[in-house]
């Protein structure tokens, strides 16, 4: 009944993005495309953080082994892109078994610093083997639409829909492995591992298994970006992209794929309307550059305080409020009812407590 629920789910926002890309101009399908390859890395992340209670700084590392497993696939072997996108995922996910089985054995802020190392070393390895990885001028990835949607359709309403198709699954996969049994021992490790090791948990390959699985979205969306971008190099993939991967888990709401959707929207939209700003206002380059950073802090700022759950939280939250029924008053003289202080302070009140006694009072003490 789950499966069908999220299946249900996933049709019905499938056929509101065919419909909206139909409508959109050619940036807006290139910039719902883009949402989509951030809502399936955050996503992945928040799995690894609000479920196993795994902190990582170096999810934009694995992004860089997707995209560059894409290119060089689509280079030199020609896969197609549903192709490349599956090798892209498993390529990351051997990566995220090596880094799991280190991460078992770390915590909290070392395991952040060793996946924050891992995010500044592995993209430079580019421009240490220019012939196979491109250098700082990168490698070029060329996916075309299919003949049969015609000469004159637009490239850019190609991409949304693969990478909409692709978020889309991932995100009924996620789902249903949220509320599987493997979620619920996610849920366990991440609340008490000692009690959880105690329960009989394999709390290490617990451990391991997020990792892979938010190694593997992490791949998947790299080697989206690759298709979207249509370029593969190390500047892309620089630790500001983890650090926003993280802050857009976290503005979102951790633990929720509804929040990763919320904070791919930040994090896509946001320096778009605050560059334009900037740029209508006549600022600088320099100081237009530096402001979608200083957005991001703003917004991250503003939501934490009004919503310290994230925004799917405090969306919860305001759903609660509004829909929940008050209850409902029970009558004077109803059974069970406890009367006010003002009637058992009212002489005249058949509520009022009666006076107590000396004798009472000594026999009580």
């Amino acid at each position: 009944m789950t499966l069908l629920r999220h299946l249900a789910a996933a049709i019905v926002a499938g056929a509101v993005i065919w419909a909206a890309s139909v409508q959109l101009s050619a940036f807006r399908d290139f910039q719902m495309a883009q949402i989509a390859v951030y809502v399936v890395a955050i996503a992945g992340l928040s799995i690894l953080i609000g479920l196993s209670g795994q902190i990582s700084l170096g999810h934009g590392a694995f992004m860089a082994v997707g995209a560059y497993t894409t290119a060089l696939l689509m280079t030199h072997l020609n896969w197609p892109w549903w192709a490349v996108f599956l090798a892209g995922a498993a390529v990351a996910a051997a990566g995220g078994a090596v880094v799991g089985l280190a991460a078992a054995r770390l915590h909290g802020p070392y395991l952040a610093g060793a996946t924050l190392m891992l995010a500044v070393a592995l993209p430079s390895l580019a421009n240490q083997f220019p012939g196979v990885f491109g250098g700082d001028q990168g490698l070029s990835v060329d996916v075309f639409a299919p003949a049969a949607l015609g000469a004159n359709f637009p490239q850019t309403r190609w991409l949304a829909w693969i990478c909409a198709l692709a978020a889309l699954v991932t995100l009924v996969i996620l789902a249903n492995l949220a509320r599987s049994r493997v979620g619920r021992n996610w849920r366990a490790i991440r609340d008490d591992p000692v009690a959880a090791a105690l329960a009989g948990l394999p709390v290490g390959r617990l451990r391991v298994l997020a990792f892979i699985v938010s190694a593997a979205c992490a791949g998947l969306a790299g080697a989206m970006l690759a298709v979207t971008t249509s370029l593969v190099s190390p500047g892309s993939f620089t630790l500001s992209l983890s650090i926003a991967l993280l802050a857009g888990a976290v503005l979102g709401g951790l633990g929720t794929l509804m929040g990763a959707l919320w904070g791919a929207l930040v994090i896509v939209l946001v320096p778009t309307y605050v560059t334009d700003v900037a740029n209508s206002h006549g600022l600088s380059g320099g100081v237009a550059a530096n402001i979608p950073i200083a957005a991001y802090g703003v917004v991250l700022i503003v939501v934490m305080l009004v919503f310290p759950q994230g925004i799917q939280g405090g969306l919860r939250r305001l759903a609660k409020q509004f829909l929940s029924t008050p209850p409902t008053p029970t009558p004077p003289g109803s059974p069970g009812r406890r009367p006010p202080a003002s009637e058992r302070e009212d002489p005249d009140s058949p509520y009022r407590r009666p006076p107590v006694s000396e004798h009472q009072e000594e026999g009580t003490s």
